[in-house]
């Protein structure tokens, strides 16, 4: 009987034993390592002086350093902005952070989305003339493997924007030695358990001008190739409206931009509140959606929530303005104010139905002029596509280069058509001011 009432016993202390450890584990949950795979251990060597670590989820960062670097390329490479590109699930996506520290302090940060992309996602080059011989092959594979993963993408920066948001490091560290820590970080990464033998290609984007010094670069196999320039806007200083930059164009292009103003009529812009863009968001992504529909390479797509989420985290930098007819929302435009004295132009949407008749489209860039003169920035980044419409306003091209890297066989099949539908468009530029004055770009 003892025997039996101490094995009962000692049963209960088990359980109850037990028992507390799991709420211990869970009250202790975020003390837990991200994963007890090798790739995840902190202080991993890097470059004499310099270790690194890999992280798997925004989340996980260490806020406090992380947005301390992150804060000087504005809000794109903040913890919470990344937290809100993992909602996306427009294709099968990971993530990769690194810390790189130097003698124990944090003094660099890069950040790596891993795409894959379903044979489907790539129709569309099988039609470009520069597929030739190999378009019945790409024909072929497309229709066979519609639903199947083609094509992994690791990119150093993020390919839902344009600009260099791959990386930062604190300026005393010499240029050289960044970008052979970033090349070598690309290709750990590249070689780490599940990704081993599995990238179909590496591409660190967009930069101003060329990486220096370029031989680390020939000598990892990376080419160069250009993307759509961003068109950007110089706002010359004592301007206070809108009027007065209209005012330094010629003649034919104020009778244009009057006459763009004219077909505006009736529609309302409202500078729309945190509560607003989150009792939107659903009409507001829906616009977003039109633009995104009409993309003929449709590589990734914004999260649902994207929107209101950026509006409630960066209420001082993020906003919104909602074009309306007749109570209806029928254009939407957002923008960034950056800590680097500009505003960035950022995701649009418009109604089609009605873009003609009121010329939404061109009003949205004559709007955004008008919120960087109201903040006295001294550039608007209109960001790329439909170059020539925005030299109308006075934009001037920014060019931009990016590096590549193929790993396999199905990359290098359809690299040349990729690389030719990224390549830049033709088209007739405009100049709308008066002869004497000359843009700085």
């Amino acid at each position: 009987m003892n025997v039996i009432k101490n094995s009962l016993y000692l049963g209960k202390v088990w359980l109850e034993a037990r028992h507390n450890l799991l709420i211990l584990d869970s009250m202790l949950g975020f003390c837990k390592p991200i994963s007890s795979k090798k790739r995840f251990l902190p202080q991993r060597a890097l470059a004499p002086g310099f270790s690194f670590c890999l992280f798997e989820k925004a989340e996980h960062l260490p806020a406090q350093e992380w947005n301390a670097l992150a804060k000087h390329k504005g809000i794109f490479l903040h913890r919470d902005y990344l937290q809100i590109i993992e909602s996306s699930n427009f294709a099968k996506l990971m993530w990769r952070y690194a810390m790189v520290q130097h003698e124990g302090k944090a003094c660099g940060i890069v950040y790596f989305q891993i795409s894959d992309f379903n044979a489907g996602l790539l129709a569309d080059l099988a039609e470009q003339p520069s597929v030739n011989k190999h378009a019945a092959m790409l024909k072929k594979y497309v229709l066979a493997h519609h639903q199947e993963t083609m094509m992994r993408l690791i990119t150093c920066g993020n390919n839902l924007i344009s600009g260099s948001y791959g990386f930062y490091f604190k300026p005393e560290i010499d240029e050289a030695l960044v970008h052979q820590m970033v090349l070598s970080l690309t290709e750990i990464i590249s070689k780490e358990d599940k990704l081993k033998n599995t990238i179909s290609a590496t591409l660190i984007k967009d930069f101003e001008s060329p990486l220096k010094p370029a031989q680390i670069f020939v000598k990892e196999k990376y080419r160069t190739f250009s993307v759509e320039p961003n068109m950007v806007v110089d706002i010359p200083s004592g301007l206070n409206t809108l009027d007065d930059y209209i005012q330094l164009f010629s003649k034919k292009y104020r009778n244009r931009a009057k006459s763009i103003f004219k077909k505006f009529n009736g529609i309302q812009i409202k500078a729309l509140s945190t509560a607003e863009v989150l009792a939107l968001n659903s009409d507001i992504y829906t616009l977003y959606e039109s633009i995104f529909n009409e993309a003929q390479f449709k590589l990734m797509k914004l999260p649902g929530n994207y929107f209101a989420a950026c509006r409630q985290h960066f209420e001082d930098k993020f906003f919104v303005k909602g074009f309306y007819l007749e109570d209806k929302l029928v254009a939407f435009y957002s923008y960034i104010i950056n800590n680097r004295g500009s505003v960035e132009a950022h995701y649009i949407g418009l109604n089609y139905e009605y873009n003609l008749d009121y010329c939404l489209y061109q009003n949205i860039l004559y709007d955004l002029i008008k919120v960087a003169i109201e903040h006295k920035a001294d550039k608007l980044n209109l960001g790329r596509t439909a170059a020539e419409i925005k030299t109308t306003v006075g934009a001037l091209p920014q060019d931009l280069i990016c590096y590549i890297k193929p790993q396999n066989t199905v990359f290098k099949l359809i690299q040349k058509p990729l690389m030719t539908m990224l390549e830049p468009s033709a088209y007739t530029p405009r100049n709308p001011f008066k002869e004497e004055l000359v843009p700085v770009s």
